[in-house]
């Protein structure tokens, strides 16, 4: 059955802050009625913990490294889950379920089988 990633663009919070008890409940309640599912994920400290890494001169080249993340965007990557689902058209509707959804995006990508 093919895999999709979920991927989560919603407002920039720390999902271990207090103030983020009631969205937490709202993803738990996801997880546990999407639990069938769900094959993988997690969730990520807001884009201030990010480090950007950058090679310059192509492979082999020197390491460069900024704190944050590459973009500043109203709307930041805070997490994913791995869905495995019939096709597309069952993915956009677990998709449409995740709290995340209801005041940013979620990103709906098929996974690469790499038949490992």
């Amino acid at each position: 059955m093919p895999q999709y990633a979920a991927i989560i663009y919603a407002s920039d919070v720390d999902p271990t802050a207090p103030e983020a008890v009631d969205m937490m409940k709202d993803y738990d309640e996801f997880g546990a009625g999407a639990r069938a599912v769900i094959r993988g994920g997690a969730a990520l400290y807001p884009t201030a913990t990010a480090t950007t890494v950058r090679v310059t001169g192509g492979k082999g080249g020197d390491i460069v490294t900024s704190d944050g993340p590459y973009a500043e965007t109203k709307e930041a990557l805070t997490g994913f889950y791995l869905l495995e689902c019939a096709d597309l058209d069952e993915a956009v509707k677990v998709a449409a379920r995740i709290p995340g959804a209801w005041d940013g995006a979620i990103e709906v990508r098929p996974v690469v089988d790499f038949g490992q």
